[in-house]
């Protein structure tokens, strides 16, 4: 707590409203972006490989809060402040730090397997900023962002030898492992016995996130076979085809993303599944339905 305390010292508005910017570099909406545009418009070879880190780690990481139930920094210490602007997406338990492990395993996923150096020094500088934004926010304390960052760290190591050294050949068994940690992480979800003082605002949250990767790993599963046979689309088009295709994709899933809820709340009477089914069609459209477009992308531009 005492670097905290360090932090909490230096804390002015304009500092304030940098970490605050920065953090949202570790939220799931970024990771979505990121690993999207990596996917449509760079390689899908590595698309998947940031994919997989990220699931990865989101998976092993919601695992250890709700085993460990590690109290957030202000609840371990009344005595200490975090920025109010944060504290409503701080949910779940502090140990280790989502936000910091998927910065990490975005970015530094990217960074693994980027040729351009500066590049890859910049993606780094980011994670490091993310996870410090972490603390300076006041919501986790250096455990918390040292252990998420070495867990993305770990997973990059790992995966890095299937899915990218090897051409990717190894991509089908990584995807199938990581389904199969989703199903178990879920089951273990509904059946373990937690202690009734767990708290109710963590334990939800936990649960969503196992539908939520339940549902990406079901999506994912189907997407990866059938594209490779059925579409098999290619990333190139001219830098402002490449810009028209982001937009128009992204606006899609978040269509999909957010029309879908309360029809889909609707109709599983509003138990998780209907959280699962979402993400699943998030990412067969993504991965399925807007690359139906690429060919045309493809052909704008040339003469």
């Amino acid at each position: 707590m005492g670097f905290l305390y360090f932090l909490e010292k230096l804390r002015m508005p304009g500092l304030n409203e940098f970490f605050l910017a920065v953090t949202k570099l570790g939220e799931e909406t970024a990771f979505l972006v990121i690993a999207l545009i990596v996917f449509w418009c760079v390689d899908k070879r590595r698309g998947y490989f940031v994919m997989a880190v990220g699931f990865f780690g989101t998976l092993v990481s919601q695992c250890m809060k709700i085993v460990c139930r590690v109290p957030r920094p202000w609840v371990q210490d009344p005595n200490f402040t975090i920025l109010e602007q944060a504290r409503e997406a701080a949910a779940g338990y502090s140990f280790p730090s989502g936000h910091t492990q998927t910065a990490v395993g975005t970015l530094g996923a990217i960074a693994a397997t980027e040729k351009r150096r500066w590049l890859s020094i910049t993606c780094i500088v980011l994670a490091v900023f993310v996870g410090l934004s972490r603390m300076y926010i006041g919501v986790h304390t250096p455990q918390d962002v040292i252990v998420g960052g070495l867990l993305s760290v770990v997973f990059i190591l790992v995966l890095y030898p299937f899915m990218i050294r090897n051409d990717g050949k190894g991509t089908s068994a990584v995807i199938t492992v990581l389904t199969l940690a989703s199903v178990a992480y879920m089951i273990f979800m509904e059946c373990y016995p937690f202690p009734a003082d767990t708290d109710t605002h963590n334990l939800e949250s936990a649960m969503k996130n196992a539908y939520t990767l339940i549902g990406c790993m079901g999506g994912l599963l189907i997407v990866y076979p059938v594209e490779r046979k059925f579409i098999s689309f290619s990333t190139e088009a001219v830098w402002w085809a490449q810009i028209l295709k982001i937009v128009g994709g992204l606006a899609v899933v978040l269509l999909v993303k957010e029309g879908l809820r309360s029809p889909l709340e609707a109709i599983f009477a509003g138990h998780l599944a209907a959280r699962a089914v979402r993400y699943a069609l998030i990412v067969l459209t993504a991965g399925l339905l807007w690359p139906l477009s690429f060919r045309f992308f493809a052909k704008l531009g040339k003469k």
